[in-house]
C-alpha cells in the first residue's frame, strides 16, 4: 500500500494529465452532433470533384429553407380567417326592440297603419341584418371582396364569401331600401333612428383560432418536392453544383446521416469521433512538451488551455442548437486574444487553430466556416497586441471584423456567381462578434484571479512605481531602485527593437532586484560612505550575501504575491553565473582550493527572450558603473565582452533567441549608455 501510494505522489502530475486528456476527449465527442459524416464534400456554384454519383437508395428532395420560408409567407397571406358569432346580441337586440317599437308605434306617421304588423315588418329587418352575421367595424379590413371566410358558432364552422356579412357602411342603404319598397316609407326616418342606436356588430375575429388552424397548415405541408429513385444518376464528374442539383445532395447528405446513425453502429461512429477527437488533443499535449515544456508541466497552465477550448466548443455547440443562424456571433477570436495575452502568440495561433478544427464536426459549411476563422485567428495573432492600450485592442477587432466581412464576400460571389445573394443579415452578425470580442478585457480579469496568470493589463499595475514593494525599494535601496529604473529602460527599448514583450521584461526589471532592499549596504550602489561591509568578511561569506540576493528576492516577490512570470526574472538575472570578484579574492587567499559551487548563482538559466534581455541589460548597465572616465570605445567594448562572456558561457542556450538579435540587443545597448553617459563619438584628431 506504501509503495502504491508513493508512486501515485511521484507521478500524481502524470496522473492528471491522462484524466484530463480522457475527460476533455469524452466531453467534445458528447458535444459532436449525434449524426454520421457524409463522406463528400460540396460547395453550391463549385464544380463536383468526385466520380459519378449514383442514388444509393430512395430518398425524397428535402425543399430549401427558402422555398420553405416563402411557402409561410403565402400561406400567412391567404390563411383561412375564422370569425366568431355571437348570437346572444342578437336575442339582446331583439328584446331591446320589443322595448322601444311602442315609441315608434305611437308617432303620428304610424297614425291608421296596423300596428302589430309595422312591428314586425321591422323584426323582418333585423332578422335580414344578422342572417349570416353583423360585423364589427374594427375587423372590416380584414375581409376582402369574393373572398371566403368561416364563421364559428360554438363548434360548428360555416364557410360563406365575404359580400354575405352585413357591415355598417351598408346599414343605411339598407334600411331606405328595405322602407321605400314597402307602404311603410313614412315611417322610414323614426326606424332608422331606432335601428343604429339597436343594431350591434355580432361576427368578431378570432385572431386565436385563426392562428391555430395557420399553425396546423404549416404543421401538415410538405417538407419534399420530388423523388429520386434508387441508382438514378444524380450528378457526373466536373458538374457544376447549381441550385437544383445542391438541394438534391444536401437530402442526400440528411438522409444518409439519418439512416447512418443506428442503433447497430452508434458504437463506431462514436468511436471514429473519440479518435479524431484524442488525435487532436494529442497533438496539442505534444505541442506543449516539446516547446512549451514550462507551461506542459504545470497542471493548472495546462488544465487553463484545456478549459478555454472547451468553453468555445460549447458556446459554438449551444448556438448551433438553439439559433444555428446566429453561429458568426460567437466570438471565436477570444480564444487566441486570451492565450497570446498570458502566453504567446505561436501557442495562441495553435490552439485556436485545432479549436476551429475540432468545430468543424459541428456546424454547417464546415469549409467555409474552418477557413474565416483560421484566417481570423491569423489576423488576431498579427495584430493583438499591449492589451493595456484598448484602443489597440479596438483596432485589431476592427480588422478582425473586416476580414470577416471580405471573405463572407467572396465565398458568396464564388457561390452565387453575383452580388445579389449577399445577406445582410451576415454584416450584422460579424459586427455583434467584434463587439463581443471586447469580452475578452473581462475574461482576462476573471481568468488571473481564477488561474493565478497575469497579463499585459497587470503588468501595467505592476510596473506602477509607487507600488508598494517598488516603493519600499526606493526607500531601502535608492541605488538599487535607479540601477533597477536603468535597467528597466535598456530593457523595454531591446524588447521593442526584436519584438519581444516588452511590458513584462520592464516589469520583470524593475522588480529583478528587490532583494538587495533587506541588506542594501552590502551592495556598492547603495553605498553612500567609504564602509563596505565586505571589508569585515570573507570572500565566501560575501559571496553568499550577494547570491542570496536572489533568493531572498524570490521569497519577498511571492510574499508580496507578485506573479510567477514576474519572478522568473528574478530567479534567471544571474543565471548561474559567477560572483567573479570574491572568487578571485578567495583564489588569492587559496589558490588551487576554490570551490566553484559557493561562488555561483543556483541560476536557472534564462529559459525566454525576455529574460535573456534582462541578463545582458542587468550585467551591462551594472559594468558601466565601474568605469571611471567612460568613453564610447569603453563602453562599446565592455558591452561586446559582457555578452560574448555570457553567451559563451552557455547562458542563453534555453532562451529561444537569436544571434542576430543578440547583436541588436547589443547595439541597443551601446546607444543608451551612450545617451546616459553623455557620450560622443570619438574622432581622430
Amino acid at each position: 500500500m506504501k509503495d502504491f501510494l508513493y508512486k501515485f505522489y511521484r507521478n500524481h502530475s502524470l496522473i492528471y494529465k491522462v484524466l484530463l486528456f480522457i475527460i476533455t476527449t469524452i466531453f467534445i465527442v458528447y458535444l459532436f452532433p449525434k449524426g454520421g459524416q457524409f463522406k463528400y464534400n460540396f460547395q453550391k456554384g463549385k464544380p463536383w470533384q468526385y466520380e459519378n454519383l449514383y442514388a444509393p437508395f430512395d430518398f425524397a428532395i428535402q425543399k430549401s429553407d427558402e422555398e420553405l420560408e416563402q411557402e409561410a409567407i403565402e400561406l400567412e397571406k391567404n390563411k383561412d380567417l375564422f370569425f366568431v358569432v355571437d348570437d346572444d346580441i342578437v336575442k339582446k337586440v331583439k328584446k331591446r326592440y320589443d322595448e322601444r317599437i311602442q315609441i315608434v308605434l305611437q308617432d303620428s306617421s304610424a297614425n291608421g297603419l296596423n300596428k302589430n304588423a309595422l312591428k314586425q315588418f321591422g323584426l323582418k329587418f333585423i332578422d335580414r341584418v344578422y342572417k349570416t352575421g353583423f360585423l364589427n367595424k374594427l375587423d372590416n379590413n380584414r375581409i376582402k371582396d369574393h373572398k371566403l371566410i368561416s364563421l364559428r358558432r360554438g363548434n360548428t364552422v360555416k364557410v360563406v364569401l365575404s359580400e354575405k356579412l352585413f357591415t355598417t357602411d351598408k346599414l343605411l342603404p339598407a334600411i331606405q331600401n328595405y322602407f321605400q319598397n314597402s307602404r311603410y316609407k313614412q315611417t322610414e326616418e323614426r326606424f332608422t333612428s331606432l335601428f343604429f342606436d339597436l343594431l350591434e356588430p355580432n361576427v368578431f375575429f378570432d385572431e386565436e383560432f385563426t392562428q391555430k388552424a395557420l399553425e396546423e397548415q404549416l404543421k401538415n405541408r410538405s417538407y419534399t418536392k420530388g423523388l429520386i429513385s434508387e441508382n438514378e444518376r444524380i450528378i457526373s464528374k466536373g458538374d457544376l453544383v447549381d441550385n437544383e442539383k445542391f438541394q438534391i445532395l444536401t437530402s442526400l447528405k440528411k438522409e444518409y446521416d439519418t439512416q447512418l446513425w443506428s442503433e447497430s453502429n452508434y458504437n463506431w461512429i462514436v468511436l471514429g469521433y473519440t479518435l479524431l477527437v484524442a488525435m487532436v488533443l494529442l497533438m496539442q499535449f505534444l505541442f506543449l512538451q516539446k516547446y512549451r515544456p514550462a507551461i506542459f508541466e504545470d497542471n493548472t497552465k495546462l488544465t487553463f488551455i484545456v478549459f478555454n477550448m472547451l468553453f468555445m466548443i460549447t458556446l459554438v455547440t449551444i448556438v448551433h442548437k438553439y439559433k444555428i443562424n446566429y453561429i458568426y456571433v460567437v466570438p471565436i477570436v477570444i480564444l487566441p486574444i486570451i492565450l497570446k495575452a498570458f502566453f504567446d502568440a505561436r501557442l495562441g495561433l495553435y490552439i485556436h487553430v485545432l479549436t476551429v478544427l475540432l468545430l468543424g464536426f459541428i456546424v454547417p459549411n464546415s469549409y467555409e466556416f474552418i477557413f474565416l476563422q483560421i484566417i481570423a485567428g491569423i489576423v488576431t495573432v498579427l495584430t493583438v497586441s499591449e492589451l493595456f492600450r484598448r484602443v489597440n485592442l479596438f483596432f485589431s477587432i476592427l480588422k478582425i471584423t473586416v476580414v470577416y466581412t471580405i471573405s463572407y464576400v467572396a465565398f458568396s460571389l464564388i457561390q452565387n456567381g453575383n452580388p445579389d445573394e449577399l445577406n445582410g443579415q451576415y454584416f450584422a452578425l460579424f459586427l455583434m462578434n467584434g463587439v463581443f470580442s471586447f469580452l475578452s478585457l473581462f475574461l482576462i480579469l476573471i481568468y488571473e484571479k481564477i488561474f493565478g496568470l497575469i497579463s499585459d493589463v497587470s503588468l501595467l499595475e505592476l510596473s506602477n512605481t509607487n507600488s508598494r514593494l517598488l516603493r519600499e525599494l526606493n526607500e531601502k535601496a535608492p541605488g538599487t531602485f535607479q540601477h533597477s529604473m536603468q535597467v528597466a529602460n535598456l530593457a523595454e527599448a531591446s524588447a521593442n527593437e526584436i519584438g519581444a514583450n516588452a511590458m513584462l521584461v520592464r516589469t520583470g526589471a524593475l522588480y529583478h532586484d528587490i532583494g538587495k532592499m533587506l541588506n542594501p549596504m552590502y551592495f556598492t550602489e547603495n553605498q553612500t560612505t567609504n564602509v563596505n561591509p565586505h571589508q569585515d568578511l570573507s570572500p565566501e561569506d560575501s559571496a553568499r550575501i550577494i547570491i542570496d540576493h536572489v533568493i531572498k528576492g524570490i521569497e519577498l516577490a511571492k510574499k508580496n504575491g507578485i506573479p510567477d512570470r514576474v519572478i522568473d526574472f528574478i530567479r534567471t538575472h544571474h543565471g548561474t553565473t559567477m560572483v567573479y570578484y570574491f572568487y578571485k579574492k578567495q583564489e588569492e587567499i587559496t589558490p588551487g582550493d576554490v570551490q566553484e559551487k559557493n561562488f555561483t548563482y543556483p541560476g536557472p538559466i534564462p529559459f525566454s527572450k525576455e529574460t535573456a534581455i534582462l541578463m545582458m541589460c542587468d550585467a551591462c548597465e551594472a559594468a558601466s558603473k565601474s568605469i571611471k572616465e567612460p568613453t564610447a570605445t569603453l563602453i562599446d567594448s565592455l558591452v561586446e565582452k559582457i555578452i560574448s562572456g555570457q553567451l559563451q558561457a552557455g547562458q542563453f542556450m534555453n532562451a529561444d533567441i537569436t544571434l542576430k538579435e543578440i547583436q541588436t540587443i547589443k547595439k541597443v545597448i551601446k546607444k543608451k549608455l551612450h545617451n546616459i553617459f553623455h557620450l560622443r563619438i570619438e574622432y581622430p584628431e
